[in-house]
């Protein structure tokens, strides 16, 4: 209570000296609080005093006056106002504007800076080099365009993070690999938003020079962790490895030389029965560490053992019991982590929370991340859980991409939203925001809005309003007042909600499933409103030009509103092609035939309109997949289109051949099942 309070006096007497600075520069006394002003950044910042000053300094010389100070959020901040068209000033040009940072001799939040912007100065506050970094990423979203000039706000800002750590964590091990450049505009962007730790997750895709089989041709080598490591490190984000240690491990199992590692015959676990499960393991371990030595964690994965005791550790289990063995192997690799390096070992909570009652042989410095996707009305029976334990936790929601064609917006934001906000008020250790692409297919650029949401949730002290970051989130990442992005991604929301009712997995598994399997869609799904609801995305991207920032994350956003649309419609051709080929049989006597061969070319060309938006997809989902990707698993993805195209051609083809072999022959059509080939389950 007496460290709040104290704060709070420190509060008051910066209230009171921008007051006294806006007073002496004659500027109207008058201020705002927080929850008046509206400077539409993100995440917010914690207080803004906002000024009525008319000539607030100009965008152009602020971004010359900045040179002496921190190179990379220079580079941030010209990144995003050369976007704009905002042009270092040249030296002729000097109204007299400076910018000036100095050091907070007292204690407090690292993170934590104050920020005064007047006519003459930009005038910095912090107690370390990160919260100057953090001052120039809330500089870099204050650029506004007023008459023609872009200019800063006069304001005086005070903020710190809520949360201690905010962490994004990237699959990059179940098809998508980034290449290096979109790893840093990845970290690059967290680092805008004010996170700063990025976790990539590996089974297989780290290429160890002591086990050179699992690593994919282009995995990620000792040098370019090295290279990311470094380079995270200039944008205020630590670089942590995430490598599985146990489950999840079968593109290494699947190797005749790792086989005899695994707890079932090239499975997914490596089983504790073999001692070279262990080495293999601290091999990696220590060559990850090698490449990233200052990591402030390593996270050892550690979830989902459930081959656990079904295979060679089965004697094992049966002598100790499942949870003694598990645990076995959490506290051998935590402490292998704890004796070779100053990272502390993260592990997945689930398999570990299922046995609290050996939580006393854990050492105390590992972090449990604790995840939970579902649409829970409280996480705090989790949080609680852990915490009753004695250890430190991060809060990992997900972005619920995974096997998408799109996030699911209208679930993830309130869980994502609530999780943290749970974990505020609990004073967890931080967020470890997750993306999974478990499909191989999903795009990184598609996790933004959920990713940053998150961002601004795990910062910001109080809950964040959905609604009001959907009006925030255009000009904060894409750089534009154009507010129909905002109903574009409740639009994109709404069609991911439309499809909750569908018999089968919403996402891609249905979009590449046979719609005639699923006949009872039709009436489970409103597919016009789906429809329409993706069509408005596209729509939009067709008449205006790219935004100024994060343009392919627009695109990401047109091409899934396109799978949408053509998921609906491939629904609807099922349902058509079926009534117009029925009504040809009807109508097949001999006496009708302008009726039987419209109905029987309509029927044909609906698969030729399959076909077609089929490929006219592909390019795009090329385009996405080499904009972040590497090579490994792109011909994967592009294959599941030539094939379903190659379906629907094929359908085509077969109501040809019918119209001439049955009925222009013989008068007569087989039943419509007969006709394309495939089994049909009736309702």
């Amino acid at each position: 209570m007496r460290g709040r309070a104290n704060h709070g006096e420190v509060r008051k007497s910066l209230a009171f000296l921008v007051l006294l600075v806006f007073s002496t520069l004659g500027v109207a006394a008058s201020v705002e609080t927080t929850d008046k002003v509206d400077l539409g950044i993100v995440p917010r910042p914690s207080q803004v005093w906002l000024s009525s000053d008319s000539l607030c300094p100009r965008a152009d010389v602020v971004l010359r006056a900045m040179k002496p100070y921190d190179a990379a959020a220079r580079e941030l901040v010209a990144e995003r106002w050369n976007a704009l068209g905002i042009r270092e000033a040249p030296a002729s040009l000097d109204p007299g504007v400076r910018v000036w940072s100095g050091t907070y001799r007292s204690g407090g939040d690292d993170q934590m800076y104050t920020l005064d912007i007047t006519p003459q100065a930009v005038t910095i506050s912090k107690r370390s080099h990160a919260g100057e970094f953090y001052a120039f990423a809330t500089i870099a979203q204050l650029a506004r365009n007023v008459d023609g000039v872009w200019r800063l706000p006069c304001v005086h800002v005070e903020d710190e993070p809520a949360l201690r750590w905010r962490i994004l964590s990237d699959d990059v091990s179940r098809g998508p690999l980034p290449t290096m450049r979109y790893f840093k505009e990845r970290i690059r962007t967290i680092a805008a938003f004010k996170m700063n730790g990025y976790s990539p997750y590996m089974e297989h895709v780290f290429a160890d020079p002591k086990h050179p089989l699992p690593a994919p041709l282009d995995g990620i080598t000792p040098a370019q962790l090295s290279e990311l490591d470094a380079y995270a490190r200039r944008f205020h984000v630590a670089f942590i490895p995430e490598q599985q240690t146990f489950a999840h491990m079968h593109n290494t199992l699947r190797w005749e030389r790792y086989a005899p590692l695994a707890e079932l015959p090239h499975g997914y676990l490596i089983s504790p029965a073999n001692s070279g499960g262990e080495r293999y393991v601290r091999d990696l371990i220590a060559d990850e560490l090698r490449a990233v030595p200052d990591a402030p964690f390593f996270h050892i994965g550690s979830d989902e053992p459930i081959d656990l005791g079904h295979g060679q550790a089965e004697p094992l289990v049966a002598a100790s019991g499942e949870g003694p063995v598990y645990i076995k192997h959490v506290v051998q690799t935590a402490k292998y982590v704890i004796a070779h390096s100053h990272a502390r070992p993260m592990i997945w909570d689930d398999a570990v929370t299922r046995h609290p009652e050996l939580f006393g042989v854990l050492p105390k410095s590992l972090v449990f991340v604790n995840w939970h996707y579902g649409s829970e009305p409280t996480y705090l029976p989790y949080i609680e859980r852990i915490k009753k334990g004695g250890f430190e936790q991060m809060v990992a929601p997900g972005a619920l991409n995974w096997n998408e064609i799109y996030p699911d917006l209208d679930r993830a934001l309130p869980n994502i939203g609530r999780f943290v906000g749970e974990g505020k008020r609990a004073h967890v250790l931080g967020l470890f925001q997750t993306v999974w692409h478990d499909d191989g297919e999903t795009l990184f650029e598609a996790t933004w809005y959920p990713v940053i949401y998150a961002a601004a949730s795990a910062w910001e002290q109080g809950d964040v309003d959905i609604a009001r970051f959907r009006r925030d989130f255009p000009r904060a990442f894409f750089g534009t007042d154009d507010m129909r992005y905002a109903a574009d991604l409740a639009d994109l929301g709404r069609a991911r909600t439309l499809l909750q009712n569908s018999p089968r997995s919403a996402g891609d598994i249905l979009f590449w499933s046979d719609p005639f399997a699923f006949p009872e869609l039709t009436k489970a799904v409103d597919l016009a409103a789906l429809r329409l609801a993706a069509e408005r995305v596209i729509a939009h991207a067709r008449v205006v030009p790219p935004p100024p920032l994060h343009a392919n994350a627009a695109a990401v956003m047109q091409f899934a509103a396109r799978r949408y649309d053509l998921l609906g419609r491939n629904f609807q051709i099922a349902s058509e092609a079926r009534s117009y080929y029925d009504d040809a049989r009807t109508n097949a006597d001999g006496k009708h035939d302008d009726l039987v061969y419209r109905a029987l070319n309509v029927a044909k060309y609906s698969f030729w309109e399959q076909r077609d938006a089929l490929l006219e997809l592909e390019p795009l989902v090329k385009h996405a997949w080499e904009y972040e990707n590497r090579s490994s698993h792109e011909s994967s993805v592009l294959e599941r289109y030539h094939l379903a195209a190659q379906r629907a051609i094929v359908r085509a083809d077969r109501i040809d051949a019918v119209t001439y072999r049955d009925y222009t022959l013989h008068k007569m059509l087989p039943a419509f099942e007969d006709a394309l080939g495939i089994a049909v389950r009736r309702q």
